[in-house]
């Protein structure tokens, strides 16, 4: 449904469009002069009509469509935004892209959401020369607001800041359908050391290193053979990691490129892309200061060949819908360069194909250096993993889990706070910058790391345990027991759970994977209030018999669970039912 709902937005969009030019049209043609422009205008003005009424059938589809029902989350904020777009249109039809702003409210006392959208409404007016205070905008936008299921009521506050409240019935419905249909989510080594440091300082080994490219671009068996025995050693060793970090990946190195880099060179100078420099060809970019080389005055290729025929095999033979490069910051001019190519000899149209460079910065030590040995040494990822395990095993026999963990609970329980908190580490900063690595700070079961999550994770799966409900029941009160959201500690928790579609979509357009871990420590510090202020479960002090469970209330336990499962599966971090 949601390919379908995209593509009917789509027409709706390019009708608008259509509309709106032959409206212009129209208009200049009342004031030209000429008597052969009465045929004309006729002419636009029945296109035009008949515009407005397909544009009226899609309109219906599209409102027809998203009025299914669907067993997938929704996101509250789209939804919002799409009711006070249709507002503001309504209110200001004359105002060409007015700004749109919803964003979910800081304090709960200006309601769930905001919409800030009158300030800029004003300043729009403005320079057609109409003099309208924000607040009248927002009063006006709020007159215009069509019928909808999400919001309770607005409130005006200051200028014109409109405060959302969202209907109880209809959150407590959404938490519903997450805990009936479940969390659905709408379509987010040593000799190569050594080697490098000959490169760097001999320049007869540099001279022979790069004959040996030329001869493996060539083809020569002897080389070939050579280079195979390296590839199988070094692919030992990665599979190690690969296999602990749980990566599944298509190999495809450099030299899967190598027989496309011909007709990549060829293409570009058929189409009188390519300049002779010094022997080089080289590819002047527009906007790019340093042109790609894509052969070297020796005939050989560089990286800039290899990728261009890797972005147009993974265009035109992967199909790819959306490319994201992770690599660091370093390489961002060069893929601004490559990307650019591909454009320009019209390879993808950045508007139907999405092609991103997901930059990051450096990690740094302790002494806020760059991460290295006490030897001054690059840190081994698999010599960090082991470390990880024998301090996370350390961590667990401290706080006794090894007395009441089975062997099996132990060793899965390791495994998975040393490789969620070294990923967790990575991903929870800001990828565009540096990072300090600290193995204590992670393991730190205290503030916003992989292991504070993954113990209340375990905490809130055991709540049921421990209250002797399992999975049956649940399943069974989530479709009979209604959600009741009437202390303030509910109501906050229902709200930051159905954020989660939100988050998704922030990530996805930003790619940064640190906004994801932000909201699940949120969501795990808002249910820790929760369960604070409210009892799920009431048991005798004495005797500690369960003399009432509190349903609705266990409902939302299980509904954090979901969410926090889903954003873990996300963040490639494996949670475990005992810690």
């Amino acid at each position: 449904m949601d390919a379908l709902v995209a593509h009917c937005s789509a027409r709706l969009l390019q009708q608008e469009k259509e509309i709106k030019f032959l409206t212009a049209e129209i208009d200049r043609l009342k004031n030209y002069s000429c008597s052969e422009a009465s045929s004309d205008l006729e002419n636009l003005r029945e296109e035009n009509l008949k515009l407005k009424y397909r544009l009226n059938i899609l309109r219906k589809s599209l409102q027809a469509e998203r009025n299914k029902p669907t067993k997938n989350m929704i996101n509250i904020n789209s939804c919002l935004e799409e009711v006070f777009g249709c507002a503001i249109k309504a209110a200001y039809p004359v105002l060409e892209n007015p700004p749109l702003i919803v964003t979910p409210s800081q304090q709960p006392k200006f309601g769930d959401y905001q919409c800030n959208s009158a300030m800029g409404i004003c300043q729009m007016l403005k320079t057609k020369e109409q003099k309208v205070n924000p607040r009248e905008i927002a009063e006006n936008i709020v007159k215009h607001l069509p019928d909808n299921e999400y919001i309770e009521k607005v409130e005006i506050a200051g200028p014109g800041f409109i405060n959302i409240h969202l209907r109880k019935g209809f959150v407590s419905q959404q938490l519903t359908n997450l805990l009936v249909n479940g969390v659905k989510i709408p379509s987010i080594g040593e000799n190569k050391k050594e080697s490098k440091k000959r490169f760097d300082t001999e320049e007869e080994f540099k001279k022979r290193a790069y004959q040996c490219v030329v001869l493996l671009q060539s083809k020569n068996p002897d080389i070939i053979k050579a280079w195979k025995l390296i590839c199988d050693v070094s692919r030992q060793e990665f599979n190690k990691i690969y296999e602990a970090l749980d990566i599944s990946l298509i190999e495809r190195g450099e030299s899967f490129y190598q027989d496309r880099m011909h007709d990549i060179v060829k293409e570009f100078e058929d189409r009188g892309f390519v300049q002779v420099d010094d022997g080089r060809k080289i590819v002047f970019v527009p906007g790019c200061s340093v042109p790609l080389t894509i052969v070297k005055s020796d005939g050989g290729y560089t990286y800039d060949t290899s990728d261009l025929a890797a972005i147009k095999q993974r265009l035109f033979e992967e199909k790819a819908d959306m490319i994201i490069y992770v690599v660091d910051n370093g390489q961002s001019l060069h893929f601004q360069t490559i990307f650019g190519a591909a454009q320009m000899i019209g390879w993808y149209d950045p508007e139907v194909t999405r092609v991103s460079h997901a930059g990051f910065g450096v990690v740094l030590g302790e002494d806020k250096k760059k991460f290295k040995t006490r030897s001054g040494e690059t840190v081994r990822l698999i010599d960090l993993l082991e470390e990880g395990l024998k301090r996370s095993m350390d961590k667990l026999k401290e706080k006794e889990r090894d007395k009441v963990l089975t062997t099996e609970e132990l060793k899965a329980a390791q495994t998975s706070v040393a490789y969620g908190c070294i990923k967790y580490a990575d991903l929870s900063h800001n990828r565009l910058n540096d990072y300090i690595f600290s193995f204590d700070k992670m393991l730190d079961d205290r503030g916003n790391t992989a292991a504070y999550l993954l113990y209340a994770f375990t905490r809130i799966r055991s709540i049921a345990r421990l209250a002797n409900i399992d999975e049956e029941m649940l399943r069974k009160a989530a479709q009979e027991t209604k959600i009741i959201l009437d202390h303030e500690k509910e109501w906050k928790l229902g709200r930051c759970i159905l954020r989660f579609p939100e988050v998704l979509q922030k990530i996805l357009d930003d790619l940064l994977l640190h906004t994801l871990c932000d909201y699940i420590y949120e969501l795990a510090t808002t249910f820790t209030e929760f369960y604070d202020s409210c009892y799920c479960v009431e048991k005798d002090r004495q005797s500690g018999e369960v003399l009432k469970v509190n349903m609705w209330r266990m409902l939302l336990c299980e509904a954090v669970a979901a969410v926090m499962a889903k954003g873990f599966d996300i963040l490639g971090i494996k949670p475990v039912q005992r810690m």
